[in-house]
């Protein structure tokens, strides 16, 4: 089935999209930007579900991948000079793909739920005339390529094909595998004012869908639908959001310390809250890179990766992404469950505690009171 989805369709999702990208995925207000210039250049955005795709059809990956914090002020000088393009560099990504396969894509699939990310799939769908899977490779925002079903399923990522702001374009081709593309990707990104436009894992839908978590999109969209009718109450959202993705509400405090920074391509740091309510008393910590990827509770390890560790703003009821927050500021935890494909050993191989150095073996994280 194809649909084609309102701008109230599209916002629903990037709401919900934001909550279940943990912090990461980008920013909503990047996202709307997005879909109200598609909408402008009257295109259509339309999403469809996993059959509904020839066999044969052409499905291709896009996204932006880097730090989500600010550039150090020492690089600054490293750009100065450099010319700009007026053409989004997915797009220049996108046209110059088609160009070296010699073909049309048939539509896109977003490499994870997040406020940017997703809508960045729709943008390019839109501007040219495709439509996008209602699916995804994460079920969530994830900091890495191989953090992905994809390269759980041994898929083939190259070639690679990238864009940055200042009009470059590269093209990588016979990657070994998608750790090696992580690599390669976050260099060039790195280089490129930690923020480059990249699209892989071009396969026909034949291959590409058996390795999707289906209906992502749509579960994005109704949790956005509810945060949207609940948050003119923003105390008693984050329950409403917890019960309608099976998961339940950790915490709430005020935050007493914040800090992120630009390394490696990656935004890192900390999030600390002091307790409120029936939480005072107690602490909580959580630990970032690019999303939110591991919290204690009182200094004891509370929830790790693969589980989505969701913030939200108790005051104005906003999903909180990184490194958006500040002293004083009113939040709660929700606590939802992992996507059911990185609970496999291979999943928490690649994207479990280990991965942020913890040598605690998952478990799915209990509510504290």
């Amino acid at each position: 089935m194809v649909r084609t989805l309102s701008r109230a369709d599209l916002m629903d999702m990037l709401y919900g999209a934001a909550i279940l990208g943990t912090g990461g995925g980008g920013e909503i207000s990047e996202g709307e930007g997005l879909i109200d210039e598609a909408l402008a250049a009257g295109k259509t955005l339309r999403m469809a579900t996993l059959d509904a795709a020839p066999k044969d059809a052409l499905i291709c990956t896009p996204y932006m991948l880097g730090a989500i914090s600010d550039v150090p002020p020492e690089e600054e000088a490293l750009y100065i000079g450099l010319p700009t393009s007026e053409t989004h560099p997915i797009l220049l990504a996108y046209d110059h793909f088609e160009d070296l396969l010699g073909q049309s894509f048939w539509g896109t699939v977003p490499c994870e739920l997040g406020g940017s990310n997703t809508a960045i799939a729709f943008y390019v769908a839109a501007m040219r005339g495709g439509i996008v899977c209602d699916a995804d490779p994460a079920g969530r925002a994830v900091p890495e390529i191989t953090h992905s079903t994809y390269y759980l399923a041994g898929l083939p990522v190259a070639p690679i094909v990238m864009a940055n702001a200042f009009g470059e374009t590269f093209v990588a081709q016979h990657v070994h595998d998608d750790q090696r593309a992580e690599t390669l990707v976050r260099a060039l990104s790195t280089a490129s004012r930690h923020d480059i436009a990249a699209i892989d894992h071009a396969l026909p839908a034949a291959q590409i869908a058996p390795a999707l978590i289906p209906g992502t999109l749509s579960h994005a969209m109704r949790l956005g639908a509810i945060w949207r009718q609940a948050k003119h109450d923003p105390i008693t959202l984050p329950d409403m959001i917890a019960e309608a993705a099976g998961g339940y509400v950790a915490f709430r405090g005020t935050v007493t310390e914040t800090e992120c920074r630009t390394e490696a391509g990656f935004t890192l740091g900390h999030l600390s809250l002091a307790g409120t309510g029936a939480f005072a008393g107690h602490s909580y910590r959580i630990a970032i890179k690019n999303e939110n990827m591991a919290s204690w509770c009182d200094e004891t390890l509370h929830a790790t990766i693969p589980e989505l560790i969701c913030v939200l703003d108790t005051e104005t009821g906003q999903p909180v992404t990184n490194p958006n927050t500040y002293e004083g500021q009113a939040l709660a935890i929700v606590i939802l469950p992992a996507p059911s494909a990185f609970l496999s050993p291979a999943g928490l191989d690649a994207f479990g505690p280990s991965y942020v150095d913890l040598s605690t073996p998952f478990r799915p994280s209990k509510p504290i009171l």
